[in-house]
């Protein structure tokens, strides 16, 4: 199987030469070698293509795949597959492993290689030994279809809409319609260690919610439990994923009941959050999102670096990023007034419960740039990014605002293509 990643790297070698050639003369050699850097690691270290021609990916140091990460770490290749076989195929082909692994878990956020029982087995919950970990997150099921929907839709390749595929959809929708009425779910989840964020409160079923049409999520993309139950930047997801299953399932398949009912659900979902999850500010008088409601009055003015963040609902397709209220709550969360945003004698920007105070991400501040229509912006977020890797050459989980050198995570891959995507934004290569 090895000849197909040899196939991939060839396959890169013409977009890491124009990106190198177009950096240099911008004389910006830093970006490129980055680039470089970064845009190879994914195919060389993270990618394994399996015995029976499936394909797995590591999120990095940690030997698990994510269906969150390894649609991140995957989709900058969608620009390649436009053109060439092997990365259509590729893309296809984790399409499918994530869909499989949907089926097995729709709950689980994070998987095994084999079913060998590794990862977090003495979690308190329902646990199969191709999980690695079970923390409930409404992005999990998102992100899979984002990426199918962009393969077709960029490429014109529908291989993957499948049967495997079509029932992991109908898991999808299920979960969402159970988790309108968390009350009535079976899901829970408990860790007993020393991290509050790891687990849920109230015997792992969460804090209370009333119901809002929205779907509950447990946990944050960040993997940090929910203070409310309704994250917003999910539900947004949530909504553009099933607008592109109505098209999917419509379009490829003889499923009208189907098609109708996820149309209903994503009409749900869309209504609570424009009855709940947009709020005043109090201090400026303007309509903003919140990040996290419980539908009993209770929301949370914040954003967390991981995606999906309130700060990428445009980069989602959610909204327009001239949106007005996109742009009142955008000036909230790049302040102060947002707690996880920091500052510091090295950089600013937006950090996370999930490490330490005053470390803020790399992912963060490339989806700053992927946001924006200021080509300045882009520039400087650039210029941060390759400025802020302590010479490694490699984006990490997140950085102290005073001292690069101080970081987690030595290898982080959803990091590293998070700056590749800023890139070929910015080159306007992404078209």
């Amino acid at each position: 199987m090895e000849i197909i990643k040899e196939q991939a790297m060839l396959g890169i070698t013409g977009m890491l030469e124009q990106v190198d050639a177009m950096t240099r003369q911008m004389n910006k050699n830093l970006w490129g070698d980055q680039f470089r850097n970064c845009f190879s690691d994914t195919l060389l270290r993270t990618l394994h293509i399996q015995d029976d021609g499936s394909v797995y990916l590591v999120t990095g140091d940690i030997p698990a795949m994510w269906l969150r990460d390894s649609t991140a770490q995957i989709e900058p290749y969608l620009i390649l597959a436009k053109s060439n076989e092997v990365f259509r195929h590729l893309i296809a082909k984790l399409v499918q492993k994530q869909c499989e692994y949907i089926i097995i878990d729709p709950y689980a956020n994070a998987f095994n290689q084999q079913p060998n029982s590794h990862g977090h087995q003495t979690d308190q919950t329902s646990m199969s030994p191709w999980v690695w970990e079970r923390k409930y997150e409404i992005d999990s099921l998102c992100y899979p279809v984002r990426l199918a929907y962009l393969l077709y839709k960029q490429t014109g390749y529908t291989w993957h809409f499948n049967e495997t595929f079509l029932q992991a959809v109908k898991e999808i929708v299920t979960l969402f319609r159970t988790e309108q009425r968390h009350e009535s779910s079976t899901y829970s989840f408990e860790r007993f260690d020393e991290r509050p964020e790891d687990t849920l409160v109230n015997d792992g079923k969460g804090a209370q919610v009333g119901y809002t049409g929205m779907t509950w999520s447990g946990f944050r993309p960040s993997d940090d439990a929910c203070r409310y139950g309704y994250l917003i930047p999910a539900n947004m997801f949530a909504v553009v994923i099933l607008t592109y299953l109505t098209e999917i399932i419509g379009k490829f398949y003889d499923e009208s009941a189907l098609t109708e009912e996820i149309g209903r659900l994503r009409d749900e979902i869309q209504k609570g959050i424009d009855k709940y999850g947009i709020v005043e500010d109090a201090l400026t008088g303007k309509k903003v999102f919140a990040y996290e409601v419980d539908g009993l009055g209770n929301y949370t003015l914040m954003d967390d670096a991981n995606v999906p963040s309130l700060l990428s609902a445009p980069y989602l397709g959610y909204c327009d990023a001239e949106d007005e209220v996109y742009l009142n709550t955008r000036e909230l969360l790049l302040s102060d007034r947002n707690p996880y945003y920091y500052s510091g004698s090295v950089a600013s920007g937006i950090g996370s419960s999930h490490t330490p105070d005053q470390y803020i991400w790399p992912i963060a501040l490339a989806m700053q740039g992927l946001t924006t229509n200021s080509r300045n912006e882009k520039e400087r977020l650039l210029d941060l990014l390759v400025g802020t890797t302590a010479g490694t050459m490699q984006c990490h989980e997140s950085f102290d605002v005073n001292n690069e050198s101080q970081y987690t995570r030595e290898w982080f891959s959803w990091s590293n293509m998070m700056y590749c995507r800023l890139l070929l934004n910015y080159l306007e290569l992404d078209r």
